[in-house]
């Protein structure tokens, strides 16, 4: 009913890309920095309420960024490559899928594995890639999908 239609602006004062990745990645209507104006807060919070998204100005510009360089095919940095071949195979399988929004039950089904193994799993793989969460996790898979 109205949760379903409950939309979330992040507001913060870290303009960090990892933050905006995840925010955005997990549904955020928008990622806001705190030293925005009112007027900024204001239009941002009317756009979520009717449907649009908002970004101030420098994060849409990095994402703006980020999505050119997206469509451009720029390859992953080496670094995030690096992080990847780091893994076991059962670990980048856990990766990608968390990429594609799985959930520990739902790997550990597709997988064939226990839950209980599926989170031993997105434990090693996350301190392995120095990813914070499953959201930075998710970004990764995404950015290095396919390689």
């Amino acid at each position: 009913g109205r949760l379903a239609r409950t939309r979330v602006l992040m507001l913060t004062t870290f303009d960090l890309d990892e933050y905006i990745d995840e925010a955005l990645t997990a549904g955020a209507a928008g990622f806001l920095l705190k030293n925005g104006s009112y007027e900024e807060l204001v239009a941002a919070v009317r756009a979520a309420a009717s449907g649009d998204g908002a970004l101030s100005p420098g994060v849409a510009r990095r994402v703006i960024d980020g999505y050119a360089a997206q469509r451009r095919g720029a390859r992953p940095v080496p670094a995030d490559l690096a992080r990847v071949a780091a893994l076991t195979p059962r670990e980048r399988d856990v990766l990608h899928l968390i990429g594609d929004g799985l959930s520990n039950a739902e790997i550990a089904a597709r997988l064939v594995l226990s839950e209980h193994t599926v989170k031993s799993h997105v434990s090693r793989l996350l301190a392995k890639t120095d990813c914070r969460s499953r959201g930075q996790a998710a970004a990764l898979a995404h950015r290095t999908a396919g390689r």
